[in-house]
């Protein structure tokens, strides 16, 4: 792959700054067995200014290679934002149409008024159907399994409804959650959940290609992202890493293995909320287009002021999420962040407790994976290992810290 550098200094960082990443990483997550494996990529102005790679690609010890393959988990889910954008661009669908209009299994949802287990659900009709926007900022009403917080909850864990990809075709996925009533009326919440896989299915009905043909298409083709996909070619499944999950007080265990791992079949179902995996340095340019006001390498791939709506807070009233959600997992924390149109955005540097820009915008994915892109600063980064599940450590805030130390000219 070989990651090219930029002058750090001449780009406002500090470089012996910058360097400490590296040494932390390895001493607390790395070495002790923590983590399996790490590697990021920092950015000014869409140039590289720093790149590390530590740690295994697999249990036996293969090493690390730079041009590692992670699942990216729901980091997907900024990606079928974009592609949703853009057909809302094309004036296809608004962000304003209920969702029906384009997935009618939908069309009668009604919100949780009792039942569960042995008891049939008993649904209330809403006082307005979902809309899109309600999918792209998670105001829907729909939940995640894993959330393991109500009935309605282990309803869709029954169904497998969070990992679809080996279980459901796209029809046989609405088909399943027609069944199961929302966990409020949609809009009056936010609650982390499956709204951005209902969200791929409606690309896929909108442009009559499947998810991951569509991405290739519109979205990574134009941006020379070739290594992401919605599972690993033959061709590339050597450069795939192993994936753990965190065991309190021992080291992690191996939950897929690359060599054997499903990922290398074709998928049944295309996730749009996360069941994409790629290279740090496609998912680098992706965050480079974001960073470019929708635009990398003469490739427009959104408009500037579509990305601009994007990035804006949705959540009533200007509220952050600390305000507004029923999740007892996500891939954020809450105070001193809003929610615009698939990224969470910081609109309270203060309240948040660590370094950071109003504006920024970010996501992360399940096995620990995390970006961020700040437009105020020029600055992106994105951090990929493979550590289910994400909320185990810190480490996303650590790494903020760390980068933003070594900024030493700032823009703000």
């Amino acid at each position: 792959m070989g990651i090219e550098l930029a002058d750090a200094g001449a780009l406002g960082f500090d470089s012996e700054r910058l360097a400490r990443i590296d040494g932390f990483l390895a001493e607390t997550y790395v070495d002790p067995g923590k983590l399996p494996c790490a590697q990021i990529l920092v950015a000014r102005d869409g140039k590289p200014v720093h790149h590390a790679t530590l740690g295994s690609l697999r249990e036996d010890g293969t090493s690390m290679r730079e041009d590692a393959i992670f699942r990216i988990a729901s980091m997907t889910k900024p990606v079928t934002s974009v592609a949703f954008m853009q057909l809302v661009e094309q004036a296809r669908v608004a962000l304003d149409d209920p969702i029906a209009r384009v997935l009618p299994e939908l069309a009668d949802l009604g919100v949780y008024a009792g039942g569960g287990g042995a008891v049939p659900f008993a649904p209330a009709t809403p006082t307005r159907p979902i809309r899109f926007v309600d999918l792209l900022t998670h105001m829907s009403g729909l939940t995640y399994g894993l959330q393991n917080r109500t009935s309605i909850d282990a309803a869709y864990r029954k169904v497998e409804l969070d990992f679809g990809r080996d279980h459901h075709t796209s029809d046989e996925y609405l088909r399943h959650l027609s069944g199961l009533p929302l966990e409020f009326e949609p809009g009056t919440g936010w609650n982390y959940s499956v709204s951005t896989d209902v969200l791929g299915i409606a690309v896929e009905r909108l442009s009559g290609m499947r998810l991951g043909e569509y991405f290739k298409a519109h979205i990574f083709d134009p941006l020379g992202m070739e290594d992401t996909a919605f599972g690993v070619a033959a061709e590339r499944q050597d450069r795939l890493a192993d994936a753990f999950g965190y065991r309190p007080g021992n080291t992690p265990r191996c939950v897929d293995q690359a060599a054997s791992s499903r990922l290398a079949s074709p998928a049944k179902f295309h996730s749009g909320g996360g069941g994409l995996v790629g290279t740090t340095a496609d998912y680098h340019r992706f965050c480079s287009m974001l960073l470019g006001r929708g635009a990398l390498d003469g490739a427009r791939i959104l408009a500037p002021k579509t990305l601009e709506l994007m990035t804006r807070n949705f959540l009533p009233g200007g509220a952050d999420l600390a305000s507004v959600s029923r999740s007892l997992f996500s891939e954020t924390t809450s105070a001193g962040s809003g929610f615009g149109l698939g990224f969470a955005v910081v609109t309270e540097p203060a309240k948040t407790l660590m370094p950071s820009s109003k504006g920024e915008f970010y996501w992360g994915g399940a096995y620990s994976t995390a970006f961020f892109v700040d437009p105020m600063e020029g600055i992106t980064m994105v951090f990929m290992t493979q550590l289910y599940p994400s909320s185990t450590y810190p480490v996303r805030r650590q790494l903020k810290t760390l980068i933003y130390s070594a900024l030493v000219e700032s823009r703000a």
